[in-house]
């Protein structure tokens, strides 16, 4: 079964926005200060944040694992899900109206182009944090969300995750043919059940992407 929630507004981060954006509460000059908070209280009332997911059953194969909507042979997913026999699938986002701000004041004023966009990383990724912890809630033990595209498992992979959780239709997110999700400002990934219980001590300690920007 596949289910879909609607979320009130995650609790916001400021740091994450301006880390986003480049920048530092301490390094923010008092006109960016300024700006910023216009796209704060610009944006805010026009995000919407739903998510759809479901659970899955892990097989293992003599190849790699078998979810029965897609089979992979990822070796970094394998590792990712070492010891699970579950698995959620999810896809997140909060809506159209982020991308429109971006694209309005990309000519007209890149700076607030530039905090729409991290406005909006910091937002999609706050509504998977919540929904995590909504998960988490229930005593599930979940293992670091892994997204197609990284590490070895292939972007193809978006089109059975699509099909499966019918994103188009539970929360109006749309893959085209190269795909790329719209809204822009999406999410979707795949969580582990259970498996191993060290505790990572943040998102990028458990992202073997060392080389990414936004790396904390």
């Amino acid at each position: 079964m596949i289910y879909t929630e609607v979320y009130t507004a995650p609790e916001w981060n400021e740091r994450e926005c301006l880390r986003y954006a480049g920048t530092t509460p301490q390094a923010v000059s008092v006109e960016e200060r300024s700006l910023f908070e216009a796209c704060l209280k610009e944006a805010e009332s026009k995000l919407t944040y739903k998510v759809c997911w479901g659970r899955f059953p892990v097989r293992r194969t003599e190849n790699g694992l078998d979810f029965g909507f897609f089979k992979t042979d990822s070796k970094a997913l394998m590792k990712n899900l070492e010891g699970c026999e579950e698995i959620i699938v999810f896809a997140a986002t909060i809506g159209l109206e982020i991308d429109r701000l971006i694209r309005r004041y990309t000519s007209l004023s890149p700076a607030k182009a530039l905090f729409f966009q991290a406005i909006g990383a910091e937002r999609i990724e706050s509504l998977c944090d919540a929904f995590c912890d909504d998960l988490k809630g229930k005593g599930l033990q979940l293992r670091p969300r892994f997204s197609p595209g990284y590490g070895d498992l292939p972007l193809e992979l978006q089109k059975d995750l699509f099909r499966v959780l019918d994103c188009p239709r539970k929360i109006g997110l749309s893959l085209n043919e190269s795909l790329l999700m719209s809204p822009s400002k999406s999410v979707t990934a795949i969580i582990g059940i259970g498996g191993r219980t060290e505790e990572e001590k943040n998102k990028c300690s458990a992202c073997e992407k060392t080389d990414c920007a936004y790396r904390g």
